[in-house]
């Protein structure tokens, strides 16, 4: 039989790397220069600088990190910085369509002009009841209507004695009566009467109808000609009104030229202007409308004078730079824009005065910085988003004319053209599932920001850290950190990278931290922020989120779960599980046991047939067989059925860390040699028995020494963990004390047969030349009885049942 190993714990200086506050350089974080808010960013900063300045169509960006890790400060002061170095964009007004009121125009104007439009529209407005009532209540304008008026009173007055006269030569009177103009025969200068009608010749008679009927015709064809007479009396009327207007607000709209005559299309829309008041001018002043009620426009109402205003959709005036918008929520209205509708009468109606901007007009000519799973999450406002950025222009239009119910008379508003570096905010898993399932996305979003999730713990990034810490407080408004509570939140920051040598970017949870900090700093009555008052948040924290773990660990102590930490038992071992509550990961020991039986080279995952084991603890399971076959078994038969199971789970299993304890529980069941079950098991096993790291390893090494603790720490616990992980030790003071003094232990181990010999106790034995384990060993005695297996195997034919004898 082969000696067994001797193997040392880890020393106390390996379990956590301190800072040292001296080396920090300051005595608080008054001493410190602003640093930057955001720290470790160096290749996510570049390739922000890189995407801001690209000009080319499609190069906007998709900023990648997990939440709290700085983005959006970021992201904010890069583009802040740029905007503040370009021009400011234009205006942008909306204006009625005189001649299709339903889509309304679209005015581009120099920043500042756009208000001053409107200001000076609704000045017109204002002064144009005025005008037009003065217009048209002067004497020559009254002259002028009623000389047309009497000039044809007069013109049909001679046509209508032109034919009475020719009627009274023929002996025929033209009588006007209630009923019309009639035709009658005359005796001397008056009528005659029926009766003496009736006394005349027949050829008399004859004579006079026939005279009576060719006037009558006359008249008829005068009847028809009198309407025409009118219309055109009507027109004459309505250019005396135009030229009045033209008069009386002529002057308004050449002041107002005046001062955009440097705007073509100002010019253009104030020609319009003229040219409707023109036109509707006898209506303007014939039906007053309170201004800017609704209705009029849409939907055929009487005519007022708020169709001359102007909707200043987005003011540039008080603007310095490009503009930075961030909509916090991204809903398809948010975004590009609405058209609001009012209650009038019974029904909803609209108008161009009722367009609003959007998130994609407020930042035309400059930037917009949105959340990528807010914009995901609304209807249609990602397909609009692309949309506008494929198309380089912003229709405003209702999700109701998107899908096409819309119950309301709608408005079509001219599309706006868009220029604007549009910066998603999102997580990877966002980004890389629109990259696959999304076609279009990889033409919109060119550039990838991807923000570091932790920075080296070195000198530099520990400096950096240091600043970064100080300028977090300073924006916080928060006390000063002594060094030495600087210290403690780089060892902090160390321990949530779970990483020695790390330092954690989340900065959500420092500042989060630092407030808290401060608050109990100013309940002891501290100037600065100590040590202590960081240790003292940092515990808070712990206990407030500490309830399930109390239960658990309670269920241990009462015995209610079985977890044994001394005492030795075979084919059974302490794994350890991890429960993550978001910002709160501990872990608790599980009994892991296993069986091994003659059978067909199978190990059965009990997790996994039960329907709880994930597809990860799965694969080790199978890595299991696959060592068991390699190892022992490469030129005979693996005559084997195992069994492995979590005692006592009732919840989903994943993850592979837990395969080496399986693995040792699976070894002690074949070789018949017990386990100590004062030691805990965690780490991950490849195809060769290599032991290979895995995470929560802090967490992992407290919840066991947590429940050894509760029952009296014998100095025989430890916890056997992967030699790669030794780098990532960040534990608790209380477990390095223990572990100075000798009442605790942790053992790093880098192949599976370093475990077995600490579990065991037993020497696991190295195979010689031949591949012949040596007798009495772990290894030795495993082989031994896979061999018994296979021949029994053999021995019942392999199919599990004895042959029977022949006779």
């Amino acid at each position: 039989m082969s000696e067994r190993q001797e193997f040392r714990p880890l020393p106390a200086a390996a379990l956590c790397r301190r800072c040292d506050a001296a080396t920090l350089g300051f005595a608080s974080t008054a001493e410190v220069a602003d640093g930057d808010a955001c720290v470790g960013q160096a290749r996510a900063t570049e390739a922000l600088r890189f995407g801001i300045g690209m000009r080319q169509p499609g190069y906007n960006l998709f900023v990648l990190g997990n939440a709290g890790s700085g983005r959006h400060p970021l992201v904010r002061r890069l583009l802040e910085e740029q905007a503040a170095g370009e021009p400011v964009p234009v205006d942008w007004c909306y204006v009625n369509n005189f001649k299709s009121p339903s889509t309304p125009r679209l005015l581009q104007l120099p920043a500042g002009r756009g208000s001053q439009l409107r200001r000076d529209m609704q000045q017109f407005v204002s002064e144009l009841p005025q005008a037009i009532a003065a217009g048209f209540e002067t004497d020559e304008y009254r002259t002028r209507i009623e000389a047309i008026r009497d000039e044809l009173k007069e013109r049909e007055a001679t046509a209508l004695n032109e034919i009475g006269h020719a009627a009274r030569e023929q002996g025929v009177a033209l009588l006007r009566t209630p009923n019309g103009f009639v035709f009658a025969p005359i005796k001397g200068d008056e009528a005659m009467a029926p009766d003496e009608f009736e006394q005349l010749p027949d050829e008399e008679k004859a004579r006079i109808g026939k005279r009576i009927a060719e006037f009558g015709e006359r008249l008829s064809r005068l009847m028809r000609q009198l309407p025409r007479w009118r219309r055109g009396m009507q027109e004459r009327l309505r250019e005396a009104s135009r030229a009045t207007m033209w008069l009386a607000v002529g002057h308004l709209i050449e002041e107002l030229k005046e001062r955009y005559g440097d705007l073509p299309a100002v010019l253009a829309f104030l020609d319009e202007v003229m040219a409707d008041v023109v036109e509707v001018g006898e209506e303007l002043r014939e039906h007053p409308k309170a201004d800017g009620e609704p209705g009029e426009l849409a939907l055929g109402g009487s005519i007022s004078v708020a169709r001359y205003q102007v909707n200043l959709l987005v003011d540039r005036g008080e603007g310095r730079g490009a503009p930075v918008v961030v909509e916090d929520n991204p809903i398809f209205p948010n975004l590009v824009g609405r058209v609001d509708h009012v209650a009038h009468m019974g029904m909803l109606v609209t108008d161009f005065t009722f367009i609003r901007a959007g998130a994609l007009q407020r930042a035309n000519g400059g930037y917009l910085v949105l959340d990528a799973l807010r914009v995901l999450a609304q209807p249609y406002a990602w397909e609009g988003l692309k949309r506008a950025l494929r198309s380089a222009q912003v229709r405003i239009e209702s999700l109701a004319q998107v899908y096409g119910f819309g119950s309301t008379l709608p408005i079509d508003p001219e599309p706006m053209p868009l220029s604007v570096k549009v910066v998603l905010i999102g997580e990877r898993r966002l980004y890389y599932l629109l990259k696959q399932f999304d076609p279009e996305f990889d033409d919109l979003f060119k550039i990838a920001a991807d923000f570091e999730n932790e920075l080296p713990r070195d000198d530099d990034g520990v400096r950096g850290y240091a600043r970064f810490v100080a300028a977090l407080a300073r924006a916080g408004g928060l006390r000063p950190f002594a060094a030495a509570a600087v210290a403690r939140v780089v060892e902090h920051g160390a321990r949530l990278a779970g990483d020695a040598d790390k330092l954690s970017t989340d900065r959500r949870r420092l500042a989060g931290l630092l407030a808290e900090a401060d608050h109990l700093a100013g309940v002891a009555g501290h100037a600065t922020v100590e040590r202590g008052d960081v240790e003292a948040a940092l515990a808070g924290q712990v206990a407030r989120a500490d309830r399930l773990r109390g239960t658990l660990y309670e269920q241990i102590a009462r015995g209610t779960l079985l977890i044994a930490v001394d005492g030795v038992h075979p084919a059974q071992v302490n794994g350890l599980a991890v429960i993550d509550l978001g910002d709160f990961r501990f872990a608790h020991p599980v009994r892991i046991t296993a069986t091994a039986r003659i059978g067909d080279g199978g190990v059965v995952d009990i997790e996994r047939e039960a329907e709880l084991g994930g597809a990860i603890h799965s694969k080790g399971v199978m890595i299991l067989a696959a060592f068991l076959g390699a190892r022992y078994a490469a030129e005979q038969p693996l005559s084997l059925s195992a069994s492995l199971v979590f005692e006592q789970s009732y919840g989903p299993v994943e993850g592979d860390s837990a395969s080496l304890a399986e693995l040792c529980a699976l070894l002690s069941a074949l070789s018949g040699v017990p386990l100590r079950q004062s030691l805990a098991v965690t780490g991950s096993v490849n195809q060769h028995g290599r032991v290979q790291a895995v995470g929560g390893v802090n967490e992992k090494i407290e919840g066991f020494f947590d429940v050894c603790r509760a029952r009296g720490l014998s100095g025989a616990q430890a916890v056997l963990i992967p030699a790669d992980n030794v780098k990532h030790l960040m534990l608790r003071d209380d477990v390095v004390a223990a572990c100075a003094e000798g009442r605790f232990a942790i053992y790093a181990v880098a192949h599976v047969d370093q475990a077995v010999e600490l579990l065991t106790g037993v020497a696991a034995g190295a195979p010689d030349a031949a591949g012949v384990f040596p007798d009495g060993s772990v290894n030795g005695r495993v082989a031994a009885r896979l061999a018994q297996l296979s021949s029994l195997r053999k021995e019942f034919g392999g199919g599990g049942r004895k042959k029977a004898p022949r006779r």
